[in-house]
């Protein structure tokens, strides 16, 4: 990567107090691994930031530091914090009295929508989050076909599962060896005996897949995907290759799970699937469908999904609570009914285009993937196409400025691999910040690997 010279060097960097977030951390680690509730939330002993409070596209922590989010809870509120519309609709279903552990009328009234927007969902189902929507919707498609076996593809994300909980071993994997990445657990505690369940396939190789199919499909019962991929930075898989995963899972008798827990009712008011002209057997949405209120869908073909309750189970206590179905309501129809997807996309595209004049006038060469809803951003000509790719790049670049944008006041995740998420409520004084600050991030990461020999090499 060529890097300017052009940076204001002279510029000390501005660093934000984080005395109270840092005294809550020695304070929470008492009482909480990590001192947080998901191990994606801590960021180090001296990084992890605690929230105080949410309001539109804008967060800020126990020491008042504001931030532009484009983090967003990883995608759930898409029409930003707090939102008033979908606030008002959950106090009236507070009113309805929580759970029962029966249903109710709004659940119909939620399937209906959802059914309307997207063409394959057929029969819909409610979960708490994606992570159970997706572990239902591979049970029921073992169900339906009588095998065990399943296909995922690499740097796919599909929750914290034991089933899904595993990766392609890129770092010891040599790339010039006829040989695939070996299949590793993502975590300790997966039982071994899963590996004997699960293929992996490379993103945009219909080839293989049509291979793998030809050897094992007696054994696989489904086929799980994220077009885009909401864990590996929004790599996108090629329209055609989706098309053909569509005909070889027809072919093949493979159920065709498509995983838009992070892109439905996001990129599009069909999500995902009504951009790339495919319907699913099976999809599941959660993050963007009731603003982070918790709820979750799987949704798909009527005679798939009607083995629920005949020889299929399915269930939870929490499911379809009242205060969850009437933000989810309310959320879809603002989504559907209203111009919001299209004002997100539009600030994303202006976000991106004033991100590549600072790049360019600096000499530094970039790309984004995914959607303007949730993108990624690349110092490379072309983003990855696949896993592969994306593991074997360079991106000690883009570390290394999240940490300064956390200092200018923007906030993306800062493992590279997240998207960046845009939510309604980001407005122009959001983007006048986060250009502000981008252009200082990147100015100081200039500044910062200018003196690293390492990086230097690489360049």
């Amino acid at each position: 990567m060529a890097l300017s010279t052009t940076s204001r060097a002279n510029e000390k960097p501005v660093k934000r107090s984080l005395a109270k977030s840092n005294a809550h951390f020695r304070k929470a680690l008492t009482r909480l691994p990590l001192g947080v509730a998901s191990n994606f939330r801590y960021w180090g002993e001296d990084k992890t930031i605690y929230v105080k409070r949410g309001k539109g596209g804008r967060i800020w922590d126990l020491d008042d530091n504001g931030y532009v989010d484009y983090r967003l809870g990883y995608g759930p509120a898409i029409l930003g914090y707090a939102d008033p519309r979908v606030d008002e609709a959950a106090r009236q279903g507070m009113e309805v009295g929580g759970v029962f552990a029966l249903g109710t009328e709004r659940e119909y009234e939620a399937a209906c929508r959802i059914s309307r927007m997207v063409p394959a969902a057929e029969l819909v189902r409610f979960s708490n989050s994606g992570t159970e929507a997706v572990m239902a919707a591979l049970r029921l498609a073992r169900g339906y076909t009588g095998r065990s076996g399943y296909v995922i593809l690499e740097g796919g994300y599909h929750g914290l599962f034991d089933a899904a909980l595993w990766t392609s071993d890129v770092d010891n994997w040599d790339p010039g060896s006829k040989t695939y990445p070996a299949l590793i657990p993502y975590s300790q505690g997966v039982p071994e005996i899963g590996r004997q369940l699960i293929h992996q396939a490379p993103m945009n190789d219909a080839d293989y897949l049509e291979d793998l199919f030809k050897r094992r499909s007696g054994e696989i019962a489904a086929m799980l995907m994220e077009p885009i991929q909401g864990n590996c930075c929004a790599i996108t898989a090629d329209p055609d290759y989706v098309r053909a995963v569509r005909r070889l899972c027809d072919q093949y008798g493979v159920v065709l799970i498509i995983d838009e827990v992070k892109s439905g009712f996001r990129v599009a008011r069909g999500g995902i699937q009504s951009l790339m002209g495919v319907k699913a057997d099976l999809c599941t949405f959660a993050k963007a469908m009731a603003n982070g209120y918790q709820i979750a869908a799987l949704a798909g073909r009527e005679d798939i999904m009607r083995r629920f309750g005949r020889g299929v189970a399915h269930g939870g206590t929490y499911t379809a609570h009242s205060v969850a179905l009437a933000a989810a309501n309310k959320t879809l129809e603002i989504l559907e009914e209203t111009p919001a997807l299209e004002t997100i996309a539009g600030y994303g595209l202006r976000m991106q285009k004033g991100m590549s004049r600072i790049l360019e006038a600096r000499g530094i060469v970039h790309s984004f993937s995914g959607h303007p809803s949730m993108g990624g951003l690349f110092f490379a000509e072309k983003p990855p196409r696949n896993y592969r790719d994306w593991k074997t790049s360079d991106y000690s670049f883009y570390d290394a400025m999240a940490q300064h944008l956390h200092d200018q006041g923007v906030l993306c995740e800062p493992d590279s691999r997240e998207p960046w998420f845009v939510c309604e409520a980001h407005d122009e004084g959001c983007l006048e910040t986060t250009l502000a600050g981008f252009e200082r991030a990147v100015d100081l990461t200039i500044d910062e690997l200018a003196g690293d020999p390492e990086h230097r090499a690489r360049a």
